[in-house]
């Protein structure tokens, strides 16, 4: 008798499959996942290539609203609805790169895009993840560190190198024939906004403090920044003030009626007398509001809540302009020019909460149907607004994107005061650098190290091939002169498709920019690189769910979409 025994293994494999997974989920994993990645970040790179550069090519988005027609690489892939989630993370780029510096959204996707293509290679020569993340966050230090030595600092007085930075940013954007004056309105924007701290440091808030209205009709040019603000109300009585010279501004942010019960409220009332007592007592009520609000002789009150007839009768007795209703943004903004201070309580009211630091108030009708109150001639003011006029709907809103792009770079000057060569100079550069210290990398990460240097590559030449240039014998070209280290500063002019001095040019970037474009690329490749599994199923109502997570209830999905 011989007792045979089964090899484990085998045991294992004549066991047949194990399925752990609900048939109705989907799993990629491995190279499949890794490889699926790629492409569908390639794919989101493809769409938004051609918008490279002052020779881009504009692309038209049809929704339910309209239509969008641009070229701005956040507006494009805000738009677009994909699917597969690799996609989606790189759409998320885009948008991060655009609340941080507000430029170089087109360029980290392109750039994204070209790290993981590279990656292909390497996946096929068996080299790790890790490895390929390893030798491109080493790469990403030694970039930051070459970007530092060949950054110029800048004079943030000195007005021409200011404008002619803030140009290459808006050159490549619709507005780019209007440049000059977009420009002005940009920069003069961003010197209005900008408030010195008490430790020295300057504060620039630009999404709370500098509103871009938009005003159809006219033309282009009637475009300007005005020296305080202007707000989409009006008076509440046709005999109120239009025209204040030196007013005395009270904001408040509590209603000038009767307050309401939050809820139901029920009164029972025995007595005739008592229905006209509960009345006297709100119409009280409403004239102590008045008459405290009166006592600091105000000229003008604006409130964001309502305002009831009764109150409105007594501003008018007293002379007092009103209007109620304003945004709590706006109201922000009307302080920030006038001086004044929010209150929240009429019982409240000091002498000092009054703004004086306005000089004219004045309302008037912009357009056919809409009026508008301009506080104006301030002292001083730390927010403004930006009054863009002409063209179509569609026009002003790529306008729109176009002024929020040049204000950002205005203010990145500002906050970084330190310039890099434009037109694929500062990217040529790196890559040339990264190139040199790749000698002294031992084993397999220099190969994903050369392969950033590689990648970096594709801002020239996409520059180049969106121009009409001859492609290969200008990267060439361009690789020759940086080797012989001819000059740092030498690139792409988009213009013309040929070889040129930036500093010539005056073709400059915020060195802010560059970085955060390079970081943002490297670190987002580097993410995907290391997803090799990727689940992907739904849980039906009420059916198996195989486990895991609950299905929400109706109190939750309604609480996301509230918070969504």
């Amino acid at each position: 008798y011989q007792r045979r025994v089964r090899d484990p293994p085998t045991a294992i494999m004549q066991a047949g499959n194990v399925m752990v997974l609900n048939t109705n989920q989907q799993r990629e994993t491995g190279r499949k996942a890794q490889l699926g990645n790629i492409q569908a970040a390639k794919s989101v790179a493809d769409i938004i290539r051609s918008t490279l550069g002052p020779r881009a090519m504009l692309k038209m988005l049809l929704d339910p609203m309209g239509i969008v027609m641009t070229n701005d690489g956040n507006s494009i892939i805000r738009n677009v609805n994909v699917s597969h989630p690799a996609a989606k993370s790189m759409i998320e780029l885009s948008r991060t790169q655009d609340e941080e510096v507000g430029d170089g959204t087109t360029s980290v996707l392109i750039l994204a895009g070209e790290m993981l293509t590279n990656a292909t290679d390497f996946f096929e020569r068996n080299i790790h993840p890790t490895i390929i993340c390893k030798g491109y966050m080493k790469a990403l230090e030694d970039a930051e560190a070459i970007m530092n030595e060949i950054a110029v600092p800048v004079d943030q007085e000195d007005s021409t190198l200011v404008a002619q930075i803030v140009d290459s940013a808006v050159g490549t954007k619709f507005s780019g024939r209007y440049g000059a004056l977009f420009r002005d309105l940009a920069i003069k924007a961003v010197n209005m906004v900008a408030d010195t701290q008490p430790d020295g440091s300057i504060d620039i808030d630009i999404k709370r403090y500098a509103r871009i209205e938009r005003i159809a009709g006219g033309d282009l040019e009637d475009s300007h920044v005005l020296n305080g603000v202007m707000i989409n109300k009006y008076p509440l009585h046709h005999d109120m003030p239009r025209r204040i010279e030196n007013p005395r501004v009270l904001l408040m942010d509590c209603s000038m009626e009767y307050k309401k019960g939050e809820s139901q409220t029920d009164v029972e009332l025995t007595n005739e007398e008592d229905y006209k007592k509960m009345l006297d007592m709100e119409q009280s009520a409403i004239k102590q509001m008045c008459d405290n609000i009166i006592s600091v002789k105000p000229d003008i009150v604006i409130t964001e809540k309502g305002c009831s007839d009764l109150a409105i009768h007594y501003m008018l007795k007293a002379g007092i302009c009103c209007m109620r209703r304003l945004r709590k943004t706006d109201n922000n903004r009307v302080a920030k020019v006038t001086g004044a201070t929010i209150v929240n309580s009429t019982d409240e009211i000091q002498e000092s909460d009054v703004g004086t630091m306005c000089k004219l108030f004045y309302s008037e009708k912009v357009t056919s149907e809409e009026w508008y109150s301009f506080f104006v001639e301030c002292e001083e003011p730390k927010a403004c607004t930006i009054i863009v006029r002409g063209g179509t709907k569609d026009t002003q809103q790529e306008i729109w994107h176009n002024l929020n792009d040049a204000m950002q770079v205005a203010k990145n000057i500002i906050s970084s005061p330190k310039l890099l060569p434009g037109g694929g100079a500062t990217e040529m550069a790196v890559a040339h650098g990264l190139r040199e210290r790749a000698k002294s990398i031992q084993g397999v990460m220099q190969v994903p190290y050369t392969a950033v240097a590689d990648a970096l590559e594709v801002i020239p030449r996409t520059l180049a091939e969106n121009c009409g240039a001859t492609v290969i014998r200008l990267i060439t070209q361009l690789r020759a002169k940086h080797a012989n280290r001819e000059g740092i500063t030498w690139g792409i002019d988009g213009n013309a498709g040929v070889l040129a001095d930036m500093q010539d040019l005056g073709i400059w970037e915020p060195q802010l920019v560059k970085v955060q474009t390079i970081r943002t690329a490297i670190e987002s490749a580097c993410l995907l690189l290391r997803i090799d599994d990727i689940h992907s199923g739904i849980a039906h109502k009420g059916g198996d769910s195989g486990g895991g997570q609950p299905e929400p209830t109706d109190a939750q999905k309604h609480g996301e979409e509230h918070q969504n």
